[in-house]
């Protein structure tokens, strides 16, 4: 069973479905969790425009460790900052420095052009590290 569990979120609704996986799998085996959240930057001709606000950043965060320290999760929490390019390298440096023995994260549902131009970084992580990686599908928010 895994003991040392990363799980990596981002502003978007899908983290809710990737933090709640990353509970039951902890709550269920007694794993740690780090979570991880990559400020992100984007590159334009000479400047660098960051992409998300810092508050905000760590109000994502802060959110996350919080809904799995309530579950009685050993959790703690993590910001590193990076370029989009470089979000998928900084996660699998954050596993390895963990020693984590998986990765969840949430995939982000993009056609096959859009992803060829900007890879998702699901895909990106999988091919970078050596630790599982699990995909949470995104909750249903229809019903």
């Amino acid at each position: 069973m895994f003991q040392r569990i990363l799980v990596a979120v981002d502003p978007s609704p899908a983290r809710y479905s990737a933090v709640r996986l990353a509970a039951e799998m902890a709550a269920s085996s007694g794993a740690e969790v780090r979570v991880l959240h990559v400020v992100a930057s984007a590159a334009s001709l000479a400047t660098v425009v960051p992409l998300e606000d810092d508050g905000d950043a760590k109000a994502v965060l802060d959110e996350a460790v919080a809904i799995l320290r309530d579950k009685g999760v050993k959790t703690e929490g993590v910001l590193a900052r990076g370029l989009t390019t470089q979000i998928a390298t900084a996660i699998s440096e954050s596993a390895e420095e963990f020693s984590a023995d998986l990765i969840v994260l949430s995939p982000h549902h993009r056609g096959s052009v859009e992803a060829f131009f900007n890879p998702r970084v699901s895909d990106a992580v999988a091919h970078a590290g050596r630790t599982a990686l699990l995909l949470a599908p995104e909750e249903d928010t229809t019903a």
